[in-house]
């Protein structure tokens, strides 16, 4: 009996100091760390992405073939104009070989057609003069109006042959014309059996190789203009809506880690994807090594602005927040009390400006403890 007496009065006394610690905890005051203000603060967005080329060109023959020379693989630097591959060329020398002969052949109809019509008009002339003479003389009585009707039919004759003759000349400058335009045609043809460069480049892939019969259009190489690498990067919508071009970034790969590139922003895409909610930002890098691989993953971050100063809340310390506002503790007269603000900007670690709506001498908790409640005794433990 002594010895449960014992123990009840144990129990009894250790709940009484539990209470009492518990009374003397809640009425202590709580040392609460605050926000201080930083200065030059930068504001940033962050995007992951690849490196991408703005001019990129799969190039083949615009006609078929079969492949008989390539002057050109992968990794090499061609100047625009630089002959990389070639088709054979038999079959289409045969077809220039004809066009030149149907030329040559249209050129000498047409000069013969020529001819006949300086002929025409020769003889024209001189059957309108013997027909005029004739006239005179049949008007003076000194010929016959016969041989004068006669002469002017044969000029009449001799002037609708000279037309003939003119017209067959136009139809040998048409045929020439053709023929001129056939071979040229053809020439053009032949000159697509050749495949050159279109623009000062790099060979990113060799995808046919020699003997290989070709369909019209379809890729042999693949070619990067060296100039337009740049970084297509992916923000998320929420955070993209200070991004303008111009504005600096760093951008680092994943072949580099820890060795940012400086860049800028050179276009910002007009449609976002909707599915995963991300707008595109195409990025120049500035002093990027020379040799970029496409399609590396890279991450890219964008500054967006600098704010002079600020008071910076981590977003975990921030209850209820909607990317515009949310509630902060802070210490008034001494006690823990929550305020509805907004916040001007987010860092890119998670950390959100005040506004100057909140009173700057107003404390403002950037840790939050199991211990806050609205009217508990606090004060300023610290700043963050």
């Amino acid at each position: 009996m002594p010895r449960m007496r014992t123990i009840v009065i144990g129990g009894v006394l250790l709940a009484l100091g539990a209470g009492g610690f518990w009374w003397y905890s809640s009425k202590r005051p709580l040392a609460v760390p605050v926000a201080s203000i930083e200065r030059d603060v930068p504001i940033e967005v962050f995007g992951l992405g690849t490196v991408e080329a703005r001019i990129l060109s799969n190039v083949g023959f615009e006609t078929g073939g079969m492949l008989v020379a390539v002057d050109a693989d992968h990794g090499d630097k061609v100047a625009a104009g630089k002959v990389l591959a070639r088709l054979n060329t038999a079959s289409q020398d045969a077809r220039v070989a004809k066009a030149e002969a149907v030329l040559r052949s249209s050129e000498a109809v047409m000069l013969r057609a020529e001819a006949q019509r300086a002929r025409a008009d020769a003889l024209l002339a001189q059957k309108e003069s013997t027909a005029k003479r004739r006239r005179e003389l049949a008007e003076r009585s000194a010929g016959s109006i016969e041989q004068a009707e006669l002469a002017e039919t044969e000029a009449v004759t001799a002037a609708a042959e000279r037309n003939v003759s003119r017209a067959d000349v136009e139809v040998a400058r048409a045929a020439h014309a053709d023929a001129r335009a056939n071979l040229l045609a053809e020439q053009t043809t032949l000159a697509k059996h050749k495949l050159v460069a279109p623009f000062d480049a790099v060979v990113v892939a060799r995808k046919r190789e020699l003997g290989a019969a070709l369909n019209s259009g379809e890729a042999v190489f693949t070619l990067v203009d060296p100039a337009s690498i740049w970084v297509l990067s992916y923000v998320d919508e929420g955070r993209a809506g200070d991004i303008a071009i111009g504005q600096p970034a760093r951008i680092t790969l994943r072949s580099r880690p820890g060795q940012p590139f400086a860049g800028k922003v050179m276009r910002i895409g007009l449609e976002s994807d909707r599915v995963t909610e991300e707008r595109r930002v195409y990025v120049s890098c500035d002093q990027c090594p020379p040799a970029m691989v496409l399609g590396e993953q890279v991450e890219v971050v964008i500054e967006t602005g600098r704010l002079a100063s600020a008071r910076l809340i981590p977003e975990a310390a921030v209850h209820g927040f909607d990317g515009v506002a949310g509630s902060v503790w802070v210490v008034a007269d001494g006690v823990l009390e929550q305020r509805r603000v907004r916040f001007a900007a987010r860092t890119l670690d998670a950390r959100l400006a005040l506004t100057e709506a909140l009173p700057a001498d107003l404390p403002v908790a950037t840790l939050v403890g199991p211990g806050f409640a609205a009217g508990r005794p606090a004060k300023v433990g610290g700043t963050k």
